[in-house]
């Protein structure tokens, strides 16, 4: 094995090398296997219960079949002891925020220190984490040489790689989609993108600098937002006018360089977190974001919004409030996947309960125990019946093929009951009852 900075992806192609993967959620587990496939890999995390699962071909996250753990070089380990023996770690952490809507570093901060104290001379950390342009080389670098006892760039080498992957999406997969690459320097810059290049079959663009690559990741998920922002806020208008949103929506893209976004719940672990990160670091620079907090208010209100337009159904149709009570389909944060984190369906759900309304959730994708942790109420295992008013929040695809009589069932007042279609999926399909979508 060459022991040097400018040879560890011979290593690693060699084995000589290994590199691991910390933090095996929807981001890292897919890129350990991926890996895995042509490197000898470690897959750390800190739950040992996960780790279990994934001794076992079993994907916590329910988002890889067991069949995608077979012919892989991995060990999976919630031993930080392990670490010391790989030479190029991927930290792939969450980074959430907390109840103020400010960045929570606390996962990415004890990542760094616990690769720092796996740290040898010679070794590699690529950091995937979304976070705000400076953060790899002002907070995570620190942390790695104080634990390290090292020094970047002269000992170790740093990258940054923003993970791409869209959680439920068959098509856009990790190794068809572009990876942004980053080094600390000319050196780690072509060791980390060729290694990546090892498994990502569309190619990797380098970046000029770690900053410029936190920073690309960090406008995608903010651009997304503030064109939802601005497609929730056409739907508040033209409910108020009459006017059905997505009938305007089609019209309008019938243009060539119309873009295409519709309104809805956003939420997730990107989208609704990331123009956070970005606004937090501006204002260190004296600068407070106007049209990406726009947005971010908007978006984060459609929850709230839709609760009070049933409401107002529910008493336009002579109901006692108090005594109503509405089946809501659908929990997880988008369509097809497991994941619960930041679902503003939660915001629709407290709404209505603030309101007296009794709820009824169900989702066949969601984890009951989770969303008890999380949300702290349970889902039911049966959709029952005898219900004031439906509302798909979700559309998962056992909801598309839903009938208006499959609804009509489930009302207590049969085609006189209130179906709310957060994401338009029944449009033009509802004729006989009290129909409302964004």
């Amino acid at each position: 094995m060459k022991n040097n900075l400018e040879s560890i992806y011979d290593n690693l192609v060699s084995k000589d090398a290994i590199l691991s993967v910390v933090g095996l959620g929807y981001v890292g587990l897919p890129i350990a296997l991926e890996f895995a496939r042509r490197l000898r890999v470690i897959g750390f995390d800190i739950r040992e219960d996960r780790i279990e699962m994934m001794k076992q071909q079993k994907d916590p996250s329910r988002e890889l079949p067991p069949d995608d753990f077979r012919g892989c070089d991995i060990m999976f380990t919630s031993d930080p002891e392990d670490l010391r023996k790989a030479n190029f770690h991927i930290v792939g952490v969450p980074t959430p925020i907390d109840q103020h809507n400010l960045p929570d570093l606390k996962p990415l901060m004890s990542a760094s220190k616990t690769v720092g104290k796996a740290l040898k001379k010679g070794d590699y950390v690529v950091f995937e984490s979304t976070v705000y342009p400076g953060c790899t080389e002002e907070d995570c670098i620190p942390i790695l040489e104080q634990e390290s006892g090292l020094k970047a760039g002269k000992d170790f080498k740093v990258g940054f790689s923003p993970e791409r992957i869209n959680p439920g999406d068959r098509v856009n997969t990790l190794t068809s989609i572009t990876k942004v690459v980053a080094g600390n320097d000319n050196t780690a810059l072509d060791n980390i993108a060729k290694t990546y290049e090892v498994i990502i079959e569309a190619g990797v663009h380098r970046a000029p600098s770690i900053k410029v690559a936190e920073a690309a990741k960090i406008i995608e998920n903010t651009q997304r937002d503030v064109n939802i922002a601005l497609m929730n806020e056409l739907s508040i208008i033209f409910n108020r006018m009459g006017i059905n949103t997505y009938d305007v929506l089609r019209a309008a893209g019938t243009k060539w360089n119309f873009l295409r976004f519709y309104p809805g719940l956003v939420g997730g672990h990107c989208i609704g977190v990331d123009p956070y990160y970005l606004v937090y670091k501006a204002k260190e620079f004296r600068y407070h974001p106007q049209v990406i907090n726009s947005g971010r208010f908007v978006n984060d209100s459609m929850g709230f919004y839709a609760a009070k337009q049933l409401v107002k159904k529910l008493i336009a149709a002579s109901k006692n409030v108090l005594h109503t009570k509405v089946l809501v389909m659908g929990m997880t944060f988008k369509e097809n996947v497991s994941d619960i984190r930041n679902s503003r369906v939660s915001d629709l759900i407290s709404e209505l309960r603030s309101y007296g309304v009794k709820v009824v959730v169900v989702d066949p994708y969601a984890d009951n125990a989770e969303v008890e942790e999380e949300y702290g109420f349970s889902l039911s295992e049966e959709t029952g019946s005898g219900y004031d008013a439906v509302v798909v929040a979700v559309s998962h695809e056992p909801y598309l093929k839903l009938t208006e009589d499959d609804f009509t069932g489930m009302l207590r007042d049969g085609e006189k009951g209130i179906l709310v279609d957060i994401k338009g999926i029944y449009r033009n399909k509802i004729n006989r009852l009290d129909y409302w979508s964004f």
